[in-house]
């Protein structure tokens, strides 16, 4: 929570919101340029051939919920579970390969 020293000088009065605002600006740039960056693997021409159709639908209302990311089936349209999943398959193969454990 931010706080106001009044013994502070008046010019970084704001240098809290100055800073917390660039941090969110930073944010929305990484996310939107993450939103670009494809899925390896995917064809797109199917991908868009499929929102083609299912325009106005419930996929239609997906995609305007993520920001278009969906229909360009971006890294961030995956969300966390490819991370968790890889974390579980990590923790399974330290078990059984002990090089993986001394990591």
């Amino acid at each position: 929570m931010a706080t106001f020293n009044p013994a502070q000088k008046s010019g970084s009065r704001y240098a809290d919101l100055k800073r917390r605002l660039l941090f969110l600006l930073g944010a929305l740039v990484v996310y939107r340029v993450g939103t670009h960056i494809p899925v390896p693997g995917i064809n797109a021409s199917i991908l868009d051939e499929l929102f083609r159709q299912q325009q106005g639908g419930i996929l239609g209302l997906f995609n305007v919920f993520s920001g278009g990311a969906l229909s360009r089936f971006s890294i961030f349209a995956l969300g966390i579970m490819p991370y968790i999943t890889a974390s579980i398959i990590m923790h399974v193969c330290t078990v059984v390969v002990p090089t993986l454990e001394r990591l």
